[in-house]
């Protein structure tokens, strides 16, 4: 006689399907969620910078467009959230400088000044 599994019973509302550990995302502070998509954003355009790899010139995942739309959108965010940030506005705004810099480090004919990714949000880089 072969053994079936009992079925699992349907998901309820009242069992999480989840680890308790998880917070649900209304229980997160918006300065919470703002730093953590702008941090996500910083590490997708240092990727996309070649920053991860020892050397950037060669780095498989180095796409400078890629690079220019993800600072542009970091910069929107962070511009557009400063009062909100308080004590993270700082460090935020200084990885955002320090990739509009390596991103004009980068490309073979720099942008003019004012030009470059999320410049027209944080004004120029040089």
């Amino acid at each position: 006689m072969s053994e079936q599994p009992s079925p699992q019973p349907p998901y309820s509302p009242q069992q999480p399907a989840y680890s308790p550990d998880v917070r649900d995302l209304e229980d997160i502070p918006s300065v919470e969620v703002i730093s953590r998509a702008a941090v996500m954003l910083m590490s997708a355009a240092a990727e996309r910078l070649g920053l991860a790899d020892a050397d950037p010139d060669t780095s498989p995942h180095r796409d400078l467009d890629e690079a220019r739309r993800l600072i542009t959108a970091l910069a929107g965010l962070v511009t557009s959230s400063v009062e909100y940030l308080g004590l993270h506005a700082g460090p935020l705004r200084d990885g955002l400088q320090s990739l509009q810099k390596a991103f004009r480090e980068a490309s073979a004919v720099p942008d003019a000044p004012g030009q470059g990714p999320g410049e027209k949000y944080t004004g120029p880089v040089y």
